[in-house]
């Protein structure tokens, strides 16, 4: 038994196999049935013969549905005719499971609402195939990255007491005698775990309850977070673009066919490469003001403003040193102007936005609890965080990158919601 995507590399050229997988398409013409066999790893074509089979295999094909799972022997021939260029003639076909009539996605247009209530079929379609391939490859090469720089995968609790940047988006969560919430971000567990592990991150899910019906908003979605001990803000921005340029390019040699099957030039984005150009916040407000938005000093940036940025520039850029009252009371203020914080967003061109966030945290007691009375915080729910200043502080920072938002851009996507297997959205959490 073999996977297709081996023979679509030309490894069993002229030999014998076995394949198991899905009908994904069929179609007949005289004596002879194409079929395109998925089986999670690759689709080729089947070729049938009249006479090439038993009659008896060669009429039941006549009848075979879509999504019947088969297993098929055969000969696999290069043709540059074929899908993939490869192609296996069929000797012997086995029906494991006939689908039922009325397979619900059809060739035909279907609306979004459409493919959502049927996300557990409509991710067997080539365009989300390819797209959570280019995923888990993008998460792949972030973790080889990580690992080649001295990182340490490290997971926190998804369930928490204590908000990391605001009460206002938090799911409620019953937990047993008292209430919990569904983690934002694993931040202020990373901070704990720098003086444990030293340069750590993390891959795992995050929880927004933000009522936003916007193409890039998901209620969960997957969080790439770091936090380095004794890096600031420079630093923390210098890890970011390594990370993501070494992730572009490591797409761009192994994923390349894929993501131009998706609209992305690979050329195109290859020219993305780092660095990246850092324009302060302060520069941000000129641009939007010359621009005629209305956007005054100390307002935070929208996803509209933030795409207005982003027709400026062809590839990511960091904004940095937001005003304090825009970022979440951890932010380090700066030194030489307290008004602003050591911050910075990492915003993708093309009208994408902001794709991580992250900055220089406060490293000092007496700092981190005049900020936490600024933004009305109880120091009481933060003891074990507040610890963190009292036994052996040191300078750090770290950032949090949105998968899907990353990858939506990658992949060139209209919507958010196409990053990832099953979407949860403002109004949807099924299937």
């Amino acid at each position: 038994m073999v996977d297709i995507s081996s023979i679509l590399s030309g490894m069993h050229t002229d030999r014998k196999v076995q394949i198991r997988g899905w009908l994904h398409n069929m179609r007949s013409s005289g004596g002879i049935h194409f079929l395109l066999i998925r089986d999670g790893t690759g689709i080729i074509q089947c070729t049938m013969k009249k006479g090439s089979v038993e009659d008896r295999v060669f009429e039941d094909v006549k009848g075979l549905t879509q999504e019947s799972s088969l297993e098929v022997s055969g000969t696999v021939k290069e043709d540059k005719r074929a899908p993939g260029g490869y192609e296996i003639k069929v000797e012997n076909l086995r029906v494991h499971h006939r689908a039922e009539e009325g397979y619900p996605i059809a060739k035909k247009y279907h609306g979004p609402e459409f493919l959502l209530d049927n996300r557990h079929l409509w991710i067997r379609s080539r365009k989300m195939q390819t797209i959570l391939r280019v995923r888990a490859k993008f998460l792949e090469a972030a973790r080889e990255w990580f690992k080649t720089n001295g990182f340490t995968e490290f997971h926190s609790p998804t369930l928490i007491t204590a908000a990391c940047e605001g009460g206002s988006t938090l799911f409620p969560v019953k937990y047993f005698d008292q209430e919990a919430y569904l983690t934002q971000s694993w931040q202020l567990y990373a901070e704990a775990a720098i003086a444990s592990l030293g340069k750590i991150y993390t891959i795992a899910p995050s929880f927004r309850a933000e009522r936003s019906r916007t193409r890039r908003h998901l209620t969960e979605y997957w969080h790439l977070e770091a936090e380095v001990p004794w890096c600031d803000l420079e630093c923390i921005m210098d890890i970011q673009e390594e990370m993501l340029g070494y992730v572009i390019s490591v797409l761009c040699d192994e994923m390349a066919g894929e993501l131009e099957s998706l609209g992305r030039r690979v050329d195109e984005l290859k020219g993305m490469k780092p660095p990246f150009e850092r324009v302060t916040y302060d520069r941000a407000v000129e641009m939007l003001n010359e621009e005629k938005v209305d956007f005054k000093w100390g307002d935070d940036l929208t996803w509209t403003h933030e795409k207005i940025l982003t027709q400026k520039f062809n590839k990511p850029f960091f904004v940095t040193h937001f005003p304090t009252g825009v970022k979440a009371f951890y932010h380090k203020p700066d030194p030489k102007r307290p008004e602003v914080t050591l911050s910075a967003d990492l915003l993708a061109p093309e009208g994408y936005g902001e794709i991580t966030g992250g900055g220089q945290r406060i490293d000092d007691l007496d700092e981190l609890l005049r900020r936490m009375r600024e933004e009305g915080l109880n120091p009481k729910d933060y003891e074990w965080y507040i610890d963190l200043r009292r036994y052996g502080s040191v300078p750090h920072s770290g950032f949090g990158l949105g998968v899907e938002r990353t990858v939506a851009w990658i992949c060139k996507l209209d919507h958010i919601r196409d990053a990832v297997a099953f979407p949860r959205l403002i109004n949807r959490v099924y299937p």
